[in-house]
């Protein structure tokens, strides 16, 4: 699918700032800005270095500020928007044609009768973006003039210069920067050209999306390098941005492996689809590329080849919760299995007390275990890798870290989390904690406590138990416990349901009584393999979720109905977090309501329609990708992360469960 864009976006500052691209390097790094070349946030720059893969991102090099100098007349390509919120130059009026090559963004600027045309890509399992201009069309040379921003922080941060004084060191085809005496060295380099070294800071980039969220907006990039490079028509010329010391320089064989990698996960997905399936659709074959942005090494000891899933871009890690979601999506139905099992494997090294990490901080090796679901996706994300594959040896080895799971919930873990032996369910939860998926929490105050025996938390135990009772007959193991274990929640499930309303409390025997606020959370009572509703109460919870929930992009958080209903999610942390579960769609969600829709109705064509305006989503905010969230209220703007792991994963999924059937 090659997505593009020609003035209509382009030469409107408005539209070009709006749509943001990414591309990753598969262990933790990535390159990413705005179509216009414009900085609008702190998580923007052309190499985002995964210094302690997959975490330790650091900012590198912010941007290139380019000229040309075509026919005695200059030509800045480049756009910035300063403190004093002027723009200039207006480089963004130069460009013709935006489009993705695959993952790959392309730019053609048009300038005279000279078209340049630049690509950005990184190279897997290296901390190096490729950016490479190409003289497609001209009557007489180029020259182009690259001033190179650099950086050297957390991309969580912000820089404010203060006459800091980087060491820039001539090397062999560019220059070495060493941002202090303990600081990792980046190179600058190119395959030919000049390459200058310069230290100049420019002070007060503004960023616009910072302030939209109520962060500090304003940032100062040194100017490190300068290059220069007189291209005659048809001629290419890369610049190289890495931590290695001696990286490929040759643009055009870095190029034709990114492509050839990025065709061969597509012919592995080909290959993997259901036997009577047409051609995958042009924007499912691009999920596909997308899904393998998300999949990064978490190399351990143990486990070399260790593999985890970042949860989204900018600036999320690897989450345990959103890695076992988004596993069947983003491993199975692109037909990689034998990553599925990588990252099963990896996550069971990190199992303590029978939890799964929350978490991995950005900083500090000790992974956060504060989640009462993500170690129940676990068993869901193992039952989907071996209805797959049928690995009775992978089976064999996870058996007894499942079967210490579920011990550790029958007799309670951390948070209060416990079986209840009064009717059987999970309860979990102390004050002050978030443990479900809605977990924002502003200081001391948790948005959605949700403590109590929360609904989808014991639609995934019960799920959990009757994957139990499978595995353990599969490998001749003593089933009958975990059987009778579920068919208590079973029996106990329908305290969930709340007659009068038709649909199901969201939480029951919470510190304030049963809460009937209407969430998606049911919506899993419905879509996971095994359901504890009946068939009338499993057909109402679809139609309730269907008329009060479900837009174009996902689910409400919460009902429009409810009085704390918020419609727009924006502002500081406060703003945000108060409104991120409160109304907010989640697009992730969609995959489960089509899969519910699918069990109610097995109407292929009606849920197939569900997931068609996520399509039309790739050409707006992360090109190509798709988003974390969308405003409750129309146009349900996206907003937070550009590219988001289980929203991707849940559509790939639900796609191929439609396609399935």
């Amino acid at each position: 699918m090659c997505m593009e864009f020609g003035r209509e976006i382009c030469g409107n500052l408005d539209t070009a700032e709006s749509r943001e691209w990414l591309v990753t390097n598969g262990i933790g790094g990535y390159a990413s800005g705005t179509v216009a070349g414009l900085l609008t946030r702190r998580y923007h720059g052309l190499l985002v270095a995964a210094l302690q893969p997959p975490l330790g991102r650091t900012l590198l090099l912010a941007k290139l500020d380019e000229t040309v100098l075509y026919d005695t007349r200059s030509y800045p390509l480049n756009t910035n928007r300063w403190a004093d919120a002027i723009v200039s130059p207006h480089g963004y009026r130069h460009i013709e044609r935006f489009a993705l090559e695959g993952t790959i963004p392309v730019w053609r600027f048009a300038v005279a009768d000279a078209l340049l045309e630049k690509r950005v890509w990184m190279q897997q399992g290296a901390n190096t973006t490729y950016v490479q201009y190409t003289l497609s069309c001209a009557t007489q040379p180029l020259q182009l003039t690259l001033k190179a921003m650099i950086n050297y922080r957390d991309y969580h941060g912000d820089t404010q210069s203060n006459n800091w004084q980087m060491s820039l060191e001539t090397v062999e085809k560019g220059i070495c920067i060493t941002a202090y005496p303990s600081a990792t060295p980046f190179y600058l380099l190119s395959d030919f050209g000049s390459v200058s070294p310069v230290h100049n800071w420019y002070y007060g980039f503004d960023l616009a999306v910072e302030r939209y969220r109520g962060l500090s907006d304003k940032e100062d990039h040194l100017h490190a390098a300068t290059i220069e490079v007189t291209l005659n028509p048809g001629e290419s010329f890369t610049f190289v941005a890495s931590t290695e010391k001696q990286p490929d320089l040759q643009g055009e064989t870095a190029l034709k492996l990114r492509r050839t990698q990025e065709q061969k996960l597509i012919e592995i997905a080909k290959a993997h689809q259901p036997l009577d399936s047409q051609e995958l659709p042009a924007w499912i074959n691009h999920l596909i590329l997308v899904a393998d942005q998300f999949i990064v090494d978490r190399p351990l000891p143990e486990e070399p080849n260790g593999k985890t899933i970042i949860a989204g871009y900018h600036w999320f890690s690897d989450w345990g919760r959103d890695t076992m979601i988004s596993l069947p999506g983003l491993t199975i139905a692109t037909g990689r299995p034998e990553v599925a099992r990588s990252i099963l494997r990896t996550f069971a090294k990190y199992i303590n007390q029978g939890m799964l990490p929350n978490r991995f901080p950005d900083a500090g090796e000790q992974p956060e275990y504060n989640t009462v679901d993500a170690t129940l996706w676990y068993f869901e994300a193992a039952r989907a890798y071996y209805s797959a594959t049928s690995d009775d040896h992978l089976l064999g080895e996870l058996f007894p870290v499942l079967a210490d799971i579920i011990n550790w919930h029958c007799r309670g873990t951390r948070y209060n989390i416990h079986l209840d032996p009064a009717d059987g369910l999970l309860y979990a939860g102390v004050v002050g904690v978030q443990l479900t998926w809605m977990d924002a929490k502003v200081g001391d105050w948790v948005v959605t406590p949700r403590i109590g025996k929360p609904i989808e938390v014991n639609a995934l135990w019960y799920n959990a138990l009757r994957t139990m009772a499978k595995f353990a007959r599969q490998l001749g193991k003593p089933h009958q416990e975990y059987q009778a274990m579920a068919d208590r929640v079973l029996a106990r499930f329908s305290r969930f349901w709340h007659d009068g309303l038709g649909y199901c409390y969201d939480v029951i025997d919470s510190p304030d009584g049963d809460d009937s606020s209407l969430r998606p959370n049911q919506i899993f009572a419905v879509s996971l393999p095994e359901s504890p509703l009946t068939p009338a109460q499993q057909m109402s919870v679809v139609e309730t979720c269907g008329r009060m929930l479900l837009t174009s992009h996902g689910l409400r958080s919460l009902s429009p109905d409810h009085p704390k209903y918020q419609g727009r999610y924006g502002g500081n942390q406060y703003q945000r977090d108060g409104a991120y579960h409160q109304g907010t769609v989640w697009g992730w969600l969609i995959g489960a309501f089509v899969q519910a829709h699918l069990r109610v109705y097995n109407n292929p064509q009606q849920a197939r329609q569900f997931l068609e305006p996520m399509a039309n989503h790739l050409t707006a905010h992360g090109i190509g990708s798709l988003s974390e969230i969308f405003d409750g209220d129309a146009p349900m703007t996206p907003r937070g992360c550009i590219a988001q792991a289980w929203t991707v994963a849940e559509v790939l999924r639900a796609w191929l469960a439609i396609e399935s059937l």
